[in-house]
């Protein structure tokens, strides 16, 4: 009570404007949700990234949970993940071309981001896991929510995982069930889509997660998981909601042990050691599979024997659009950001369609919001 009471007077303070929200001349993105860890906000950060980066300049601004520095700091190739978060890290490292950059301060950070020299050239801002960070006003608001923790069926900290009360729900333009499993039938769509009941203002999406191919962490080799069936595999994971990965990964392998950390979770000499043994005792043949979070934290951790370095596999996840959905979601992307963009191709595309209105009739000067879309 004390908690959703202190949520409910921070919340209603934005609503009357006694705490402000900025908007930005800069098309803003936020991805988050309002639950404790665990809807799956880097994939999906990753999917909106793949779907921008070809045609804009693309940056990346998170807080940066638990890392080791303060204030802004924008990632380079060199940058160790100890300076910037796990999250953050694997993003730089899977995509050099965009500009990552944390502050605890979202406004000062997308301040930075488009003044200074390095990274004024930035077309959109992806902000990651900023839904309740109401400083910032987005063009458009993307909430997660976990297929396997619904939050209408959930409760405020600390008797649940809720962050603020489900009505929050109320300020995304984008509402996604994550890690929905891929058998879903038509009633269950109906049933959710009930159960959220959202606003006509509101777009309810459904993704899945997809695997890509399996990579050593500590060599070269790489392996298909349909290679697996005979495979005694160590799930190795320091996520928040590893449920699903743990369902998908069970049919594919001969035994599936699951040794599970909490989220973003610090790797001791102790948990080392437990890797360890764990993995010495299970049956040939065997291999330690693990995400790409934690290979951002396993790489440079000390202790690991000379048999799990030689066996540690990572597992790369990518999301997918359920019931065709997925070119309808990137419309709305794109629009939005096509109609907001300040120095991008994309506002001499919007200036070509323009001139060729012109020669329409009807074609009249109009207010564009996200949510004409």
């Amino acid at each position: 009570m004390l908690y959703g009471m202190v949520i409910g007077i921070r919340n209603q303070m934005f609503e009357l404007g006694f705490l402000k929200s900025r908007s930005f001349d800069i098309p803003v993105i936020s991805v988050g949700n309002i639950t404790v860890g665990g809807s799956g906000k880097t994939p999906h950060t990753e999917y909106l990234i793949r779907l921008l980066k070809d045609q804009v300049k693309v940056a990346v601004l998170s807080r940066g949970y638990k890392r080791k520095s303060t204030g802004y700091v924008l990632a380079e190739a060199d940058t160790p993940m100890s300076d910037i978060g796990d999250e953050p890290y694997q993003m730089k490292k899977k995509f050099p071309d965009i500009y990552v950059a944390v502050d605890k301060n979202r406004c000062e950070g997308i301040d930075h981001l488009t003044q200074d020299e390095a990274t004024k050239d930035t077309d959109v801002i992806l902000l990651d896991d900023a839904f309740q960070h109401r400083y910032v006003k987005p063009g458009i608001n993307i909430l997660l929510v976990d297929y396997h923790r619904l939050i209408i069926s959930d409760m405020l900290l600390p008797a649940g995982r809720l962050r603020e009360p489900k009505e929050g729900k109320a300020r995304a333009d984008i509402v996604i069930i994550t890690k929905c499993p891929k058998d879903l039938k038509a009633i269950h769509y109906r049933m959710l889509t009930r159960a959220m009941s959202l606003f006509p203002y509101q777009s309810l999406f459904f993704t899945t997660l997809e695997y890509g191919e399996l990579f050593m962490l500590f060599g070269n080799e790489r392996k298909e998981l349909d290679k697996i069936s005979d495979q005694h595999v160590l799930l190795l994971t320091g996520i928040a909601s590893p449920q699903q990965m743990t369902l998908d990964l069970k049919p594919l392998c001969s035994e599936l042990i699951p040794l599970t950390f909490s989220d973003h979770h610090d790797f001791k000499a102790k948990d080392i050691a437990r890797i360890n043994q764990m993995f010495e005792v299970l049956p040939e043949p065997k291999m330690i599979i693990t995400t790409e979070k934690d290979a951002a934290r396993l790489e440079t951790v000390e202790g690991l024997s000379d048999d799990v370095r030689n066996h540690l596999y990572v597992l790369p996840v990518e999301i997918k659009f359920m019931q065709d959905q997925e070119e309808l979601f990137n419309h709305k992307i794109l629009s939005y950001v096509q109609k907001n963009s300040r120095n991008s191709i994309l506002v001499k595309n919007k200036d070509d369609h323009k001139s060729e209105d012109s020669h329409h009739s009807g074609n009249g000067p109009r207010t564009i919001s996200f949510r004409d879309y």
